[in-house]
């Protein structure tokens, strides 16, 4: 059986498997971006695909003290983004989901 990594939410501080959750790195050069594949060279963060766990996370600037550098206002806004985006994804899966259940 396969150990599953496990990262802490800098939002909700939970525990959570590494591949649920979104991570934000800092790459050797000092530029902070996102990091979808969880393969970028860097310090990394980890956030949930949560809006209010982000919120949480700007409110306490934890990723801010995780990098030891501020993070600018577009790294957040491209994580509120993202967010957005997977949320719209998630829920026209549940969507497809039902409809292939009714039709059956």
């Amino acid at each position: 059986m396969k150990k599953i990594p496990m990262r802490q939410c800098l939002g909700c501080r939970e525990m959570k498997p590494k591949r649920e959750l979104i991570r934000v790195v800092r790459s050797p050069e000092g530029g902070i971006s996102l990091d979808f594949k969880g393969k970028k060279p860097g310090r990394g963060a980890y956030v949930c695909p949560n809006p209010d766990c982000l919120k949480r996370a700007e409110k306490t600037k934890a990723l801010s003290r995780a990098f030891g550098v501020p993070v600018p206002q577009s790294v957040l806004e491209e994580l509120h983004e993202q967010m957005a985006a997977n949320e719209q994804i998630a829920n026209e899966q549940i969507a497809a989901n039902e409809q292939t259940n009714n039709v059956t």
